[in-house]
């Protein structure tokens, strides 16, 4: 109790430390364009994240003790893995806590990944893997109306649920996620957007990409909490990170 109210205080210091902030804010700009995310690995697997929200992910997990992530975006893979090996912790520890056998064969907890397109060599990489027996992947663009019936078909099936969204970054593709997936966010449980960072960023350094300043995660988020009030942003995880890709991103389904 007394270390946590130690944290309090530090996060409350971290959003009045303007220096801070600023020199956050210089990190992510001057690391943007070198790809510093891609430097990154979860066991194996490539996972093209700041460890900061790597780190935040494995929080929010064991935190909300889901029993499905939805995450849009898949890549090389390594986010769907650090999400399966946080699953496979959280079974061992039920069935230790339960004094029961832990049948490897039939996870009861898993995760879907949704990407418009999965390359073969990282399809075969993430199925030879030791967690795909966790994971479903699903190709096909994640707003697509067959898709999200069928995420939606896949998720009745349990009751504790996150969601993560890190496909395509345009204002309108996130919020058409955001509006596909969001209710099946358990209250208590997080949709973490990423990517909210573009906005905070000086206009123009994707120009290879359809999002910008204007156009992109956080200006989603914005037009979707300004008439969804069951979710909040979750303001002392970037307090915390102060290094994060997601922004205002954090966001947590009120109980």
């Amino acid at each position: 109790m007394e270390f946590a109210l130690e944290i309090e205080g530090r996060l409350q210091a971290n959003r009045k430390d303007k220096v801070l902030q600023a020199t956050s804010h210089e990190f992510m700009v001057a690391s943007t364009q070198p790809k510093y995310s891609y430097n990154f690995s979860m066991l194996g697997r490539p996972i093209i994240q700041y460890p900061q929200d790597m780190v935040a992910l494995q929080e929010l997990i064991w935190r909300v003790r889901p029993d499905l992530v939805i995450e849009t975006g898949i890549a090389h893979g390594g986010s769907l893995i650090l999400s399966a090996s946080m699953l496979a912790l959280l079974d061992y520890c039920d069935a230790v806590e339960a004094d029961q056998a832990l049948d490897l064969r039939k996870p009861r907890r898993r995760v879907i990944g949704i990407d418009i397109d999965i390359r073969a060599h990282n399809r075969t990489a993430i199925e030879a893997h030791p967690m795909a027996h966790r994971i479903d992947m699903i190709e096909g663009s994640s707003i697509a109306p067959e898709i999200v019936d069928e995420v939606l078909r896949r998720a009745a099936a349990y009751n504790r649920i996150l969601v993560i969204l890190d496909s395509n970054h345009t204002h309108e593709h996130v919020l058409a996620e955001l509006n596909a997936y969001s209710p099946l966010v358990s209250p208590g449980s997080y949709c973490v957007v990423f990517d909210t960072v573009i906005e905070d960023l000086p206009a123009g350094m994707y120009p290879d990409r359809p999002w910008d300043v204007g156009n992109n995660p956080k200006t989603a988020v914005h037009e979707f909490l300004s008439r969804n009030h069951d979710f909040e942003v979750d303001e002392d995880m970037e307090a915390k990170l102060l290094i994060t890709v997601a922004p205002g991103g954090y966001l947590r389904r009120r109980p």
